[in-house]
């Protein structure tokens, strides 16, 4: 049958990239408690394309996929862009799974154990023999505002937050390390269940750690600078403002000589 997509093209227009997005797959990837979590990802795939070929073959990114059966580590990611950018003759493949992950957490005075969710960014790309990988985690937190608890006489508005780190590594950091790091750097974390005495132990803990969006980005920062496995890292700090008709954010990026 004729390649269609193979076709000559004349526009001499090159795509930076083309492929699939929104694909919705079954994955495995590594837990450091259980050695193996199961979670669904919204997957993206693309290819760079060169001017003069009209399109790219959408079904082998769907190939692969099936291929490696939804295992995700950072050895098959560097695998499957690989096998992405030579099957499909490109100069450049990225592939990134965004995927909800779950850890176990202990509530800070009951004990009592439940189940909170991170999301999670897999970006990988591969660009002639440099192999990229970034991951990100969006971390759920409160924060308590230190201008309110100064000036008000009783009380102090808080709100939740996300505590958002991208990282590059050039050995392991799990997923938890990441979301400790942001959950340490906000006024306090949030749980999926508490008791009674969790709650207040929460909201004290919250009140004598007031902090603004820039304090939580500049806290995150001081941890990420000391890790040496880290090469380079993005914090971006919303805060859903509760009594504001907005949100409030920060952000620091940095590239770690080591």
């Amino acid at each position: 049958m004729k390649d269609v997509q193979n076709e000559q093209d004349s526009r001499n227009i090159s795509i930076d990239r083309v492929g699939v997005s929104g694909v919705s797959y079954p994955i495995v990837v590594l837990d450091p408690e259980f050695s193996q979590q199961h979670t669904v990802a919204r997957v993206s795939m693309s290819v760079s394309l060169p001017e003069d070929t009209r399109g790219t073959h959408m079904s082998r990114f769907i190939g692969l996929l099936n291929d490696f059966q939804g295992k995700v580590t950072l050895d098959s990611l560097e695998d499957m862009v690989d096998i992405i950018k030579d099957s499909l003759s490109a100069e450049k493949a990225q592939l990134s799974f965004e995927f909800p992950y779950f850890a176990k957490k202990k509530a800070p005075v009951s004990r009592i154990e439940s189940y909170s969710r991170y999301d999670v960014l897999f970006l990988a790309s591969k660009e002639k023999e440099q192999f990229d990988f970034i991951l990100e985690v969006k971390i759920p937190v409160q924060t308590l505002c230190p201008c309110s608890r100064e000036i008000s006489e009783a009380g102090a508005h808080n709100q939740r937050a996300s505590v958002d780190i991208a990282i590059r590594m050039k050995s392991l950091v799990w997923i938890e390390e990441i979301a400790e790091i942001g959950e340490k750097a906000a006024s306090a974390p949030v749980f999926s269940l508490l008791k009674r005495e969790d709650e207040k132990f929460v909201t004290e803990f919250a009140y004598s750690r007031p902090r603004f969006v820039e304090d939580v980005t500049r806290e995150a920062v001081l941890s990420l600078e000391k890790d040496h496995r880290i090469t380079w890292f993005r914090v971006k700090v919303i805060s859903q403002e509760s009594i504001h008709n907005h949100d409030a954010f920060a952000e620091i990026e940095r590239s770690m000589e080591r």
